[in-house]
């Protein structure tokens, strides 16, 4: 009794592991991962209104002139828990600002001295010392790839 020739080809290909190079100097590419800061911001005192949060690559402007800032992004709250996400950032120097925006009105509300209404955080939990805290305080170093930050609000 003879094996079929087709038999020992199937045979033999099923033996080739799947993940066997290429030949040739032919190369796969592999995507790159995206870019990512994802900042999750704790301690809100309620679930009204949303979360601001802006990232910044220089003291210009840092934390109050969001025209300054690189990006701009907005987050919904739940159980005094919200999520901010930076995608596609270049690698570099950064500092984060978030407030609690709790009327939803797109900006941070302060009282007659300009001492925030609204709670409010800075990357490292940096803080001021009679206004916003420096951007010194707040930067850290992105080399590209994923980032997680932890941010407490504080209400003043």
């Amino acid at each position: 009794m003879t094996i079929p020739k087709i038999f020992l080809l199937a045979m033999a290909l099923a033996a080739v592991p799947i993940h066997a190079p290429v030949p040739g100097n032919l190369t796969l590419a592999q995507p790159s991962p995206e870019n990512l800061i994802r900042v999750e911001i704790g301690g809100l005192r309620n679930d009204k209104g949303q979360v601001v949060c802006s990232i910044y690559s220089s003291a210009d402007g840092f934390p109050k002139i969001g025209d300054k800032a690189v990006t701009i992004v907005k987050s919904p709250i739940s159980n005094g828990h919200a999520v901010c996400e930076f995608r596609g950032l270049k690698p570099g120097t950064h500092a984060v600002s978030v407030f609690h925006d709790e009327n939803s009105n797109g900006k941070l509300d302060t009282n007659f001295m300009g001492i925030p209404r609204e709670g409010v955080g800075a990357s490292n939990n940096a803080k001021g010392h009679f206004g916003p805290p420096k951007f010194d305080a707040a930067k850290f170093s992105f080399s590209g790839g994923s980032l997680e930050l932890k941010i407490s609000i504080t209400y003043l």
